[in-house]
């Protein structure tokens, strides 16, 4: 059977998960169509056929789709109805559009994982900050919106009765807080064929404040049999789902050593960007291979890695400016990623650096330096 490289295959999205999916396109010459709401997105500049157009509006979505063989997504964001309709005429359509629209409601997610026996903690619905003072007796606990939360938006901690005013006052969950070890996640990828195959568990470290991964590790510092049941649950998932694509899944690990489900991303991950460098296939690889229909790569772990995130500083907003470039890129195993995003502003992703090394002490030092030394600032 002979590959086809004319296939038009379009990305609703043209942020940074595009611009590292164009780069593994590229190599397996695929030409992919953007559509993004920013005229300056990070991949408005890099590929021959990008518009602008809303994700979430039915005709620009219905328009932009109608002319691909293939569409996929680098947000979640995306007009459900409009994908529907493309499905429905031929378009493959991955990840498929009823997944797309139960992750996009938190509440209706969650209710996924316990119809299907996937472990998560506890929860209960709300539909208005009111309802809250209903569950007292669940405190502490963490409420997260239904609807539209995304990195860290929309999530937050009410620890007793004082805080309920910081809820929300709309559809949302309120989950049971379960005291963690440890925040891991997976990458798993499924092609149309059925094959399944899922990238080795990584440890994720948030930002104290912000609820932004600062960092991550690769492979997680976790015994056989944790990663095996992270694995594993993950794999489950997606094949319940009967998903075509990659589907990254982020769990605590528990006190009492157990695997509890929190989120779920049907696309590329923050959790999964040290694989360009860390793994045999990327997650962006991965991806294209899922997709087309093309046999899954190998994720087995080349080297130890880890994945810093670069945050635009606290303080700052305009022009990105990067201090500590140059001594960042003579740290052995230290590669740069920069988005491409012309303003920064406090805390918006502007790039990563992934940092491989053998020791795991070194690669733990190379991160604080990292941390300490790449700012960007206006």
């Amino acid at each position: 059977m002979s590959f086809n490289t004319n296939l038009k295959v379009g990305v609703l999205g043209g942020g940074q998960l595009g611009r590292m999916l164009l780069q593994s396109a590229i190599n397996i010459n695929i030409d992919l169509k953007m559509m993004d709401p920013d005229q300056h997105a990070p991949c408005s500049n890099l590929v021959a056929d990008f518009r602008v157009g809303d994700l979430e509006d039915y005709d620009s979505v219905y328009e932009f789709g109608k002319e691909c063989d293939v569409l996929t997504i680098e947000i979640e964001k995306v007009n459900i109805k409009a994908m529907k309709k493309l499905q429905s005429e031929g378009v493959k359509v991955y990840p498929q559009p009823d997944i797309i629209e139960m992750i996009q409601d938190k509440r209706v997610q969650k209710q996924f994982y316990k119809d299907n026996g996937i472990p998560t903690s506890p929860f209960v619905l709300t539909d208005n900050k009111a309802d809250l003072k209903e569950h007292i007796e669940k405190l502490p606990a963490v409420h997260k919106i239904g609807k539209g939360g995304y990195d860290g938006r929309g999530v937050q901690v009410i620890k007793s009765q004082d805080d309920i005013e910081k809820g929300f006052d709309a559809p949302s969950l309120l989950e049971e807080f379960v005291p963690f070890k440890k925040e891991l996640a997976v990458i798993v990828s499924r092609n149309e064929d059925g094959e399944v195959n899922s990238f080795p568990v990584v440890e994720m470290v948030f930002h104290p404040e912000h609820n932004l991964v600062e960092y991550l590790l690769s492979p997680a510092i976790i015994d056989k049999q944790e990663a095996e049941k992270a694995k594993n649950v993950a794999v489950d998932i997606i094949k319940k789902l009967k998903m075509v694509g990659i589907l990254a899944v982020e769990m605590f690990l528990t006190n009492d050593n157990e695997i509890l489900v929190n989120e779920i991303a049907p696309r590329p991950h923050n959790s999964g960007h040290q694989s360009i460098e860390g793994n045999f296939v990327s997650q962006y690889d991965q991806h294209l291979r899922a997709i087309l229909n093309l046999p899954l790569g190998d994720t087995s772990t080349k080297i130890s890695s880890a994945m810093v995130n670069v945050l635009g500083e606290d303080g700052f907003t305009g022009d990105a400016m990067y201090e500590g470039m140059e001594d960042v890129m003579r740290i052995s195993g230290a590669s740069v990623h920069l988005y491409g995003k012309k303003l920064t502003k406090p805390f918006r992703k502007m790039g990563h650096v992934t940092i491989t090394d053998p020791s795991l002490t070194s690669l733990k030092r190379k991160i604080e330096i990292v941390k300490s030394t790449l700012k960007v600032k206006a």
